[in-house]
C-alpha cells in the first residue's frame, strides 16, 4: 500500500486488515527498525532518498517529535534583540514555534520561506524580513539571484540551516541547486551557523552541495544518531547537541 500511494495511515490499515491500532503500531515500529518504512504522524511512508525533493506537507509529518526537540534546543541559543536567519523546511518551522513559546523579544527574523513568515504573523514582538525571488512550490520558499542579492546586504547573529544531507567528508547538501546557492550566501552573512537535522540526514549526500561542514559551528540532531557519526563531527571541531 505504501509503494502504491506513497504513505499509509493507521486508520486505513486498521480498517483494511481488521486489527487493533496497538498491534498495528507495533508492526509499523518493527518495519521502521528494519528500514522498510519511516514512521510519520498518523501512519508511515516509504524511506525518502537524499536526492528526493519531498513536499513540505509531507516532511512536516516525518520524525515530528524529534524535530520538536531540535527546534526547542535551537531556540534556546537565541537571545533577545538578535537577528536570526531561518531556512525553509519543517525543522525550521519548529524553531519558529519554539521562539514564540519562549517569547524571545525584539528579534529580527530573516527568511525566504512562506511557512516561516506565516509562523510570525501573530507574533508582533518581532520584525520579519522576507526575501523574494523565484518560488519553489515544493518547499514554499524563494530562491534565485534576487534572494541572493538581498541576503548579501544583511547580517545575522544566527543562521539555522536545515539540510537533506550532512556528511563529515562531503559536506552539507540539498536536492535543489538554487536553494543550495542561497544557503551558501546565508552562511557568509551569519556569525554562527547551526545545522538543524534529524538523525536520518546524518551521513547522507544529496544532489547540490551547500558547503563544507567546517563552516558550521554546531549540529543539533536527535538521539538516534550513531556514536561513530557523532565522533566524526566532533573530530572536525563541530559541537554536537543531541536531544
Amino acid at each position: 500500500m505504501a509503494r502504491k500511494d506513497g504513505r499509509v495511515s493507521i486508520g486505513d490499515l486498521v480498517r483494511r486488515f481488521d486489527i487493533s491500532a496497538v498491534t498495528l503500531r507495533a508492526d509499523l515500529r518493527q518495519l521502521a527498525e528494519e528500514g522498510v518504512l519511516v514512521r510519520c504522524y498518523g501512519g508511515a511512508m516509504l524511506p525518502q532518498k537524499a536526492n528526493q525533493d519531498v513536499p513540505l506537507t509531507v516532511k512536516q509529518s516525518i520524525h515530528h517529535a524529534e524535530k520538536v526537540r531540535i527546534g526547542s534546543a535551537a531556540a534556546s541559543l537565541i537571545r533577545p534583540q538578535q537577528t536570526v536567519i531561518l531556512d525553509s523546511g519543517s525543522t525550521s518551522a519548529e524553531v519558529a514555534r519554539s521562539i514564540k513559546k519562549t517569547k524571545i523579544g525584539g528579534l529580527t527574523i530573516i527568511t525566504h520561506a512562506l511557512n516561516i513568515a506565516q509562523e510570525f504573523t501573530d507574533y508582533p514582538d518581532s520584525s520579519v524580513i522576507m526575501l523574494g525571488g523565484l518560488m519553489r512550490h515544493v518547499s514554499g520558499s524563494f530562491v534565485g539571484p534576487q534572494a541572493e542579492r538581498a541576503i548579501h546586504e544583511l547580517h545575522a547573529h544566527h543562521f539555522f540551516l536545515g539540510v537533506d544531507g550532512i556528511d563529515p567528508e562531503i559536506g552539507l547538501s540539498t536536492p535543489d541547486l538554487l536553494e543550495a546557492q542561497l544557503n551558501a550566501a546565508m552562511i557568509k552573512v551569519a556569525q554562527e551557523v547551526t545545522v538543524i537535522a534529524d538523525a536520518s540526514k546524518m551521513g547522507q549526500r544529496s544532489l547540490s552541495l551547500i558547503g563544507s561542514v567546517n563552516l558550521v559551528k554546531r549540529v543539533i540532531t536527535d538521539n538516534r544518531v550513531s556514536e561513530e557519526m557523532t565522533r566524526k563531527f566532533r573530530k572536525r571541531g563541530i559541537e554536537m547537541v543531541i536531544v
